[in-house]
């Protein structure tokens, strides 16, 4: 069993294997979760979260990383979620992003960490908003939250983000990538990335079209910005920076800052609650509740659904 007090207590002072052990203890589920998430509780909520999606191929990595070397000349200290899809034979993250950061590996104001989806649709893993507030109450200033970004289903960064960038490069057919349904309505900040490249500006022109073809803005909404970079070589690295900072400023004062944020611990309760559900349901099976539910099923005295209202009132009742 960890002491949770002191590894919290040594988080705070910015011990990197105390966040390593609270975030493993996070992945794990493990029993002392509900313990760390109560000593957590009162020291997150300052950290600005920006979530970074895109096909692969597109130089997220890269790009995480000169947002790392733009903050860090801040000042200010960065915690890195990179959520990698699942090795199948281990379950552990596959692709290994601190590879790809190592130059930042010795800066204490600095800290990375590579994590499974384990099979976790939607580009996160289950454990990323658990994780995001140990990297929050560990002081963290900025946490950028890197997704696996395989298709146009990975847009459930959106839900967990304050801000959500969403990269592209020239030559990838991402233009027709963004015009799929979810890459339109997530984007915050939209990079073309890799501009060097011969198509950049077409990518930003057919980007910046089809935006205005989304739907109708009032005076004074969010118009998502559109920059491109060279992230390999930190071109363009300031002005993401800057358009993120805009963002941030617009949402607080309009309020949608807390609604998002909001919003994020509602899905995060609800998630736990359906969860709690489904395992005790799962321990049903071959339970006589259920196979007495099913029997008058069958026998046509009972319809699916109200079996299921059923039973899910005995699991809500502790029956």
């Amino acid at each position: 069993m960890q002491d949770v007090p002191t590894l919290v207590a040594q988080a705070r002072e910015g011990r990197p294997r105390a966040v390593a052990r609270l975030i493993s203890l996070v992945e794990g589920a493990s029993p002392q979760l509900r313990e760390v998430m109560a000593a957590l509780a009162p020291l997150a909520g300052n950290a600005y979260v920006v979530g970074l999606t895109g096909s692969p191929g597109v130089g997220k990595s890269t790009s995480t990383s000169a947002l790392v070397t733009a903050y860090r000349r801040q000042g200010r200290r960065v915690g890195v979620l990179a959520v990698d899809p699942s090795s199948p034979f281990s379950g552990g993250a596959l692709l290994g992003d601190r590879v790809r950061m190592s130059e930042h590996a010795s800066d204490p104001g600095v800290y990375i960490r590579s994590m499974a989806t384990r099979g976790h649709l939607g580009g996160l893993a289950w454990a990323a908003p658990q994780a995001i507030r140990v990297l929050d109450a560990a002081g963290c200033d900025v946490i950028l939250v890197e997704t696996v970004g395989v298709g146009q289903s990975e847009v459930e960064i959106a839900a967990q983000a304050d801000t959500s960038v969403v990269l592209l490069a020239p030559g990838m057919g991402d233009g027709i990538q963004a015009a799929k349904a979810g890459i339109l309505e997530i984007g915050d900040v939209y990079v073309v990335n890799k501009a060097d490249r011969d198509g950049a500006d077409a990518t930003a022109r057919e980007l910046n079209h089809m935006l205005g073809l989304g739907e109708a803005r009032a005076p004074g909404d969010w118009r998502p910005p559109i920059v491109k970079t060279v992230a390999a070589r930190g071109e363009g690295v300031d002005e993401v920076v800057e358009a993120l900072e805009k963002h941030r400023a617009w949402m607080e004062e309009r309020g949608v800052l807390a609604e998002r944020r909001l919003a994020r611990a509602a899905r995060e309760v609800e998630t736990i609650a359906v969860t709690a559900l489904r395992e005790r349901i799962g321990d049903l099976h071959g339970d006589r509740r259920l196979g007495a539910l099913a029997e008058r099923i069958i026998a046509g005295e009972l319809d699916p659904y109200r079996a299921a209202d059923e039973l899910v009132a005995g699991l809500t009742e502790g029956n």
